[in-house]
Parts: structure tokens; C-alpha cells; sequence
């Protein structure tokens, strides 16, 4: 806009000069300064018009360390070519880049591009708005148009796979199954009733139905196992994260697409970290059909009753995915008021960077009360914290209670997949003394 007010001024001084002088070469000069001015705006205004863009992704959901693709295409609806346009994305997802320039679209003619990115941070990102941006040759004015249309997407938290992590047995009450009805398909079938539109077609039950000559289909119950609630300490007290150097992130995001996936780790923060881990474990249990339930205190309080199906995976994933610690009350409450609820045999995964004796004895009093205790802790002396976590790791191991502990830069898959089994009490089978008779 600078070089308009320019032209502008040699403009009114030419008309000046010709008005003054009477000379015939001011009077062409203002003409031509004014003539420049008028195309030129002309010009940069039709630039803009008549673009029609259209961005789209295959999912609304990605995941820490996978790539999101995203496609653009930009149509040119006028009869007038675009000798270049700017393309400014206002997406807040980190390392996003769809901004670009392009050059000569002709009219009616059609540009795509895609673009893959590397999601490095979990949480809600917007996607959008766009700015179109475009202007003359010579450069004196530039307009811009606005597509205020925006998404979100949500990147879950990374996983690693599971392996060796612990799962006993399950616990019946006095011996007797669960006799709970449930919309899943399990081994223990209960009864039968008529279809209704919506049951799958897996649950006929086909003898039935040729003697009632009527679609029949199965009822199931609950199967007789030990549900698994992941219990995830949010206090913000007790989080630390190592300062970033920005050196080395700017460097980062410069490597190679391919080269950054190889090269990918998880953010230096106990948080982090505990996230990774529960959101793992989550997915362990449920691959294996077991009901997984949530309870944490981050910004709120988040409990996610259990249940063992994918729709509950996402769930999970979607909580942890914008979980914060910024939590006020301490593990310890969490565990005893909480914990208080589950019945005896549930696996209580407790996962906390905290070097607070309290929660330490809060778990071993759920191990008492008949709860199957597993313990993750997350170093905290390796992220700038303080330490003690190691004293509770052998504490816990004392007791039978399996404990691993996740330090700053170690493989999540081998840590967790190197957890201890949980300690069994051997069941002793009943023996009867016969009386003899006295002589």
C-alpha cells in the first residue's frame, strides 16, 4: 500500500506541475499515474473474486505420532486468469504448514494439493480459517478474502503396544456368574426373545426359530472377569516438565517427514508420559475384552464407568486427549474415595509421578481390601522433580504389589511390557476329616 501512496503523490504533482506549466508531458504523467492506479486496484480486487476452496480430511480423529493428511483444492470460477494467489492457513494444530503460493490458475481451471503432517501433541486443534490473498503487477495493492470455515480435530495420545502387562483371573462372588444382561456377544448365553429391528444377525438362534417360525435371537450376560479402572494422578503440584530448547525444536521441525517419524518421542513431562502410559494400558485391556473404566481429576473430575468395547477405547483416548494437569486434590483421596466403590478382584492401575507417602498407602489398603493394585510411576527426579520414586518402587515389590517406574527417555514398550505378574493367593483345596468311631 506504501508504493500506491507513492504513485498517488507523483500523480496530484504531475497534474500540479501540468496545471501550473501548462506543459503537455505533466499533463500524460498524471494521466498515467492516475490510469496505473485505477487498473492496478481494478486488478488486485478481481484477484480475489470468483475463488472457490474446499479443504477436507478422511477422519476427524488422529493420533500422536501418525501422520493427519489433508486435502485442498482451489477452483478459479471466473473468466479472468490469477496470476498468483496466497493461501494463509489460520489452523492452530503444531507443524500444520498448508499455507502456499500458487502461481498462474487459469479460468476455470483447478489446483489440488494435500498436505501430511506429523501430529507431535495431543489435545483439540482447530482447523481453519483461511485467508485468500492476491494483488496487481506492479504491486500497489493487495485485497484479501476471509473463509471463516473452520474444523477441529482431536489427537488422541500415543500408544504403544502391550504385551506382558498383568490380568489375573476372574473373581465370582460365592461362585456364581454375573447375571447382568448386556448388548455385547459373549460365551455365556442367557435366554432367548424375538427379534426387534436393529439386533445383529450373529445373534439368531436358528433352532429356535424354525420352531417358532419367527426370527429368534440370543440373549448374553456379563462374562464372569475382573473389570480394570486405570486410576491417573492429575494433581498439578506434582508434575514437572524439562524446559524445551528452542534450538533444537526449530532444527527438529526442519528434518525430513520420514526422518521425524523414526525420530519421534514423547514430550519431556511427567505428564506426558502418564498419559501415554494409561492410554496404553487402556488399549491392552480392551484389545482383550475386558471392561475398562477411567478416573482421574484434571481440570474437572473425569470417571468413565467401565465397559469393553472400541466405542469405549475412544472414549478413553478422547479424555486423555485434552486431559491437563491442573488438578487440585491430592492421589491419595483420589484412590481411597474412589477406589471405596469397586468391588474386591478389579485390577486398580494406578499410574503418578507423586513422591508423596500417602498415595503409596492408600494403594497398599486397596491391595487389602481384595483390589488386584497395580502401580506405574513416573519418575519425577528425571524430569527436574524430586526424587523418591525408586524407594517406592522397592516398597511397593516388598509388599507383592508390581510396580515399574518410567523414567525421562525410556521405551514405554519395554517398560511396561516388563511389569511383574500379580501375586496369587493360592487357593488350598478343602479337606474333610472322616470321625472314627471310638472303641
Amino acid at each position: 500500500m506504501r508504493r500506491s501512496w507513492v504513485v498517488l503523490a507523483l500523480g496530484l504533482t504531475s497534474l500540479a506541475a501540468a496545471l501550473v506549466t501548462g506543459r503537455e508531458l505533466y499533463y500524460h504523467l498524471a494521466y498515467f499515474f492516475i490510469a496505473a492506479l485505477i487498473l492496478s486496484a481494478l486488478w488486485a480486487w478481481s484477484a480475489t473474486r470468483g475463488l472457490r476452496l474446499s479443504r477436507y480430511t478422511r477422519t476427524s480423529r488422529a493420533q500422536v505420532g501418525r501422520p493427519l493428511e489433508e486435502h485442498f483444492s482451489l477452483y478459479n470460477t471466473s473468466w479472468l486468469p490469477k496470476l498468483w494467489v496466497t493461501i494463509h492457513d489460520g489452523s492452530d494444530l503444531p507443524g500444520h504448514r498448508a499455507s502456499r503460493v500458487i502461481h498462474s490458475l487459469g479460468p476455470h481451471r483447478e489446483y489440488h494439493w494435500a498436505i501430511r503432517t506429523l501430529c507431535e501433541r495431543r489435545g483439540r486443534f482447530r482447523l481453519g480459517p483461511v485467508v485468500i490473498s492476491s494483488g496487481d503487477p506492479l504491486g500497489l495493492f493487495e485485497f484479501r478474502h476471509e473463509f471463516p470455515q473452520t474444523g477441529n480435530i482431536v489427537v488422541y495420545p500415543a500408544t504403544v503396544p502391550v504385551r506382558g502387562f498383568p490380568q489375573p483371573m476372574g473373581h465370582l462372588p460365592g461362585g456364581d456368574a454375573l447375571r447382568r444382561r448386556t448388548h455385547h456377544i459373549t460365551t455365556n448365553a442367557a435366554s432367548v426373545r424375538e427379534y426387534v429391528p436393529g439386533d445383529s444377525f450373529n445373534r439368531i438362534h436358528w433352532p429356535s426359530t424354525a420352531r417358532k417360525d419367527r426370527l429368534i435371537v440370543k440373549e448374553f450376560e456379563l462374562d464372569p472377569m475382573s473389570n480394570a479402572w486405570i486410576f491417573l494422578d492429575m494433581e498439578q503440584a506434582v508434575h514437572f516438565k524439562v524446559p524445551v530448547d528452542e534450538a533444537e525444536l526449530a532444527l527438529r521441525g526442519r528434518e525430513p517427514w520420514r526422518k521425524r517419524v523414526k525420530r519421534l518421542r514423547l514430550e519431556a513431562s511427567t505428564e506426558e508420559y502418564a498419559v501415554t502410559a494409561a492410554a496404553s494400558v487402556a488399549e491392552f485391556f480392551i484389545r482383550r475384552r475386558r471392561a475398562v473404566g477411567l478416573v482421574t481429576y484434571g481440570q474437572r473430575r473425569e470417571v468413565i464407568q467401565a465397559d469393553r468395547d472400541e466405542r469405549q477405547l475412544g472414549k478413553i483416548l478422547e479424555t486423555l486427549a485434552v486431559l491437563r494437569a491442573e488438578g487440585e486434590m491430592p492421589f491419595s483421596e483420589v484412590l481411597s474415595m474412589e477406589g471405596s466403590r469397586l468391588t474386591p478382584g478389579t485390577i486398580v492401575v494406578a499410574i503418578s509421578p507423586s513422591v508423596r507417602e500417602e498415595w503409596v498407602q492408600a494403594a497398599l489398603l486397596l491391595g487389602r481390601a481384595g483390589l488386584r493394585v497395580v502401580t506405574i510411576l513416573v519418575d519425577a527426579a528425571s524430569f527436574g522433580g524430586p526424587s523418591g520414586a525408586s524407594l517406592f518402587k522397592e516398597r511397593l515389590l516388598a509388599t507383592g504389589t508390581p510396580a515399574i517406574l518410567l523414567r525421562n527417555g525410556d521405551p514405554l514398550e519395554e517398560a511396561l511390557n516388563s511389569i511383574p505378574p500379580l501375586r496369587t493367593v493360592p487357593v488350598l483345596p478343602l479337606t474333610y476329616v472322616i470321625p472314627t468311631a471310638s472303641r
